[in-house]
């Protein structure tokens, strides 16, 4: 696991000298995906440069990587498991190898299939490839967007990537000027969904997809997806006929994760999906795997109890963390990390667990991805039941709800219901995953900002655009493809990597193996939600080692009690930063609209926890970003504020 960074310019290359110090920043930046190692390649226009955290081929991993004539050379992030595999394949087909890396095999991979080498990768990865002999640079990134990959094409002709945004504003050419599109779509969704970025010039490189950079020209080409398309015979197979190659699919999917030269464990939840990895782990391990949680002293957001039962089911060598209020004062810290405003509270003990589990391990196992692969999400029970207002007529839903609805007045009651339910499908969708609706950006946005963009934004766009590319009967298989394209990487899989990379910590995510994707596309999804019950078919495949306790708790969720810390801890800090005079002057918000959110909070009139803290982690990443230009918080492990309870159980 590692954090890469690079440039290309065919036109006005600075000297290698120059091209050296400004690698050498680029890099430096993100040491904290990389500790152990840093490996830089400058030649002709390319640098390229990495910084490595060892996992595998300790000795022999040392990147950049070339290939046998030294005419194409790679930077990889990320983990191949089925490397092995390919070494095989390679060396038979006349290929040598100098080390034991699945950085190497990608790069022989390349010589012999060209691009089309992504197709025989499994596994997470963004790496560069800089081609000698065609001058190309090639950048690609995993299936499912497991790992981040940021560009920039310069209007000084230079392509910049990176891991993270933070080393491309190391290069001179960036700029840091706000893309309102992506400040509508964060403020929209609490999150910066591909391929927008916050800042304008740069993206990020979609999943499933790789890039070209040759004579100056990009290039993009999507090599993989999945579809919804049901077995021809799905309607005579039974839940049964699914579930022999499912369980063989899942044992599989954890089983290859499992190579490592470092210490390995588990994130344990008390979850469905965790406690079915760690089950999955316990059966392929010789010795007790270690699991980690996190708990908070509010009991109602307090899982360990799940999580004790599921270690001391499986047997393993169980740590907890008991998290206290104090972790608040992490928040610009996190902050930083992120790189972009990024507004999902569970990112508090996301980081904490992963600082307490690289205590003892080096990689750790996730259920990331089970919600969005079985349909666990409770909002897919909802849209189900609202689904019936849909039975209205068109003409009577826009010309009479929705007019009503934006007529109450703010606060009212049933406003965003009767607003929610006037809505087609989709448009119904994102209203309820939205931090601010479009009723409430009415409100919200200034008349400057509300000009800037285009309609209702290119990100709602986006999520139309992508829910138009299923084609089958259940609407639950939309919803379910508009979360694993659109919140899964943009939420979920960038928290847990800027926060397990902050602290150099390896997490993977077996439920995101690109064969079992394809394959649970093919399941009916009714076989997902079953009437009211989420994940159905998946808690039957592992119903023989998941206890029943676990398997048919009802849905919490990585929460954390955030309104009782804005309450509280927060409360100060909060209002003295969204009231500031460099808040109150930014002209994206209307300051009136704000300070009425928080004396309503402030009162307990109305819980307005989730939009205040978007707003809150806007406005630090504004001073650390953009006003500092990056500057890094102070905290260190002196300071980390947490009350801890460890016990092996």
């Amino acid at each position: 696991m590692c954090g890469i960074a690079g440039f290309v310019n065919d036109r006005d290359a600075p000297t290698a000298r120059e091209r050296e110090l400004v690698l050498d920043e680029m890099c430096q930046v993100i040491k904290h995906r990389g500790p152990d190692d840093q490996g830089t390649f400058i030649a002709d226009s390319v640098a390229l440069g990495m910084r490595r955290l060892s996992i595998i081929d300790l000795a022999g991993g040392h990147q950049p990587i070339s290939n046998e004539d030294g005419t194409a050379s790679i930077v990889f992030n990320g983990e191949i498991y089925n490397y092995r595999e390919l070494q095989k394949e390679l060396t038979a087909r006349g290929h040598q190898f100098q080390t034991n890396s699945d950085t190497e095999a990608i790069i022989h991979a390349y010589e012999e299939y060209g691009t089309a080498c992504v197709e025989h990768l499994r596994g997470m990865f963004a790496f560069a490839i800089w081609d000698a002999r065609a001058r190309r640079l090639m950048l690609a990134r995993d299936r499912v967007g497991k790992k981040p990959l940021y560009y920039a094409h310069t209007p000084q002709g230079t392509l910049v990537f990176g891991s993270e945004l933070k080393s491309l504003l190391a290069h001179p050419e960036l700029k840091r000027e706000i893309n309102p599109e992506a400040l509508d779509a964060y403020l929209t969704f609490g999150y910066v969904p591909d391929p927008l970025c916050i800042l304008r010039g740069v993206r990020k490189l979609p999943p499933g997809h790789f890039l070209t950079f040759n004579d100056g020209r990009l290039a993009m080409t999507q090599y993989w997806d999945f579809r919804f398309e049901p077995d021809e015979s799905a309607e005579t197979r039974r839940a049964e006929d699914y579930l022999e190659e499912l369980r063989a699919l899942l044992d599989e999917a954890v089983r290859i994760r499992l190579i490592s030269d470092v210490p390995l464990g588990a994130f344990l939840s008390g979850g469905v999906d965790s406690s079915a990895v760690v089950g999955l782990m316990a059966r392929h391990s010789n010795r007790p795997v270690k699991t980690f949680s996190i708990g908070f002293n509010e009991d109602s957001y307090n899982e360990l109890k799940y999580a004790r039962l599921a270690a001391k089911h499986f047997a393993t060598d169980h740590h907890e963390f008991i998290v206290t209020p104090d972790i608040c004062q992490l928040v610009d810290e996190l902050a930083w990390h992120f790189d972009e405003p990024f507004a999902d509270p569970s990112a508090l003990p996301t980081y904490m667990v992963s600082k307490l589990a690289r205590a003892h391990v080096t990689v750790a196992l996730s259920g990331d991805g089970g919600d969005e692969l079985f349909a666990g999400y409770t909002r897919y029970v909802v849209e189900r039941q609202r689904a019936k207002f849909a039975r209205i007529p068109r003409t009577v839903r826009e010309n009479v709800m929705q007019p009503l609805s934006q007529r109450l007045p703010h606060g009212a009651w049933g406003r965003n219901y009767l607003h929610n339910v006037s809505l087609d499908t989709v448009d119904r969708f994102l209203d309820s995953v939205s931090v601010f609706t479009r009723l409430t950006k009415r409100a919200l946005y200034t008349p400057d900002f509300s000009a800037q963009l285009k309609g209702d934004g290119l990100a709602s766009a986006r999520f139309r655009f992508l829910a138009g590319r299923v084609h089958t009967n259940d609407p639950l298989d939309v919803l379910l493809y508009l979360d694993s394209k659109t919140y899964l990487p943009g939420d979920i899989l960038t928290k847990v990597d800027r926060m397990s990379m902050a602290v150099s910590l390896e997490a993977r995510a077996p439920l995101l193996d690109h064969k079992l994707i394809e394959f649970v596309a093919r399941i009916p999804a009714a076989l997902k939600l079953h009437g009211t019950e989420t994940k159905h078919i998946f808690k039957r495949a592992i119903s023989d080692y998941v206890p029943a306790d676990i398997l048919h708790r009802e849905k919490q969720g990585f929460g954390v009690p955030i309104q009782a810390w804005i309450n509280e801890q927060l409360r100060a800090q909060m209002h003295d930063t969204l009231t500031d005079e460099r808040a109150r002057t930014r002209g994206y918000v209307e300051p009136r609209y704000v300070a009425q959110l928080l004396s309503e909070h402030e009162r307990g009139r109305r819980d307005h926890a989730t939009p205040l803290w978007a707003l809150f982690m806007l406005e630090l990443w504004q001073r650390i970003f953009i006003d500092d230009a990056g500057a890094r918080a102070t905290t260190t492990d002196e300071r980390l504020p947490v009350a801890v309870s460890e016990q092996t159980v």
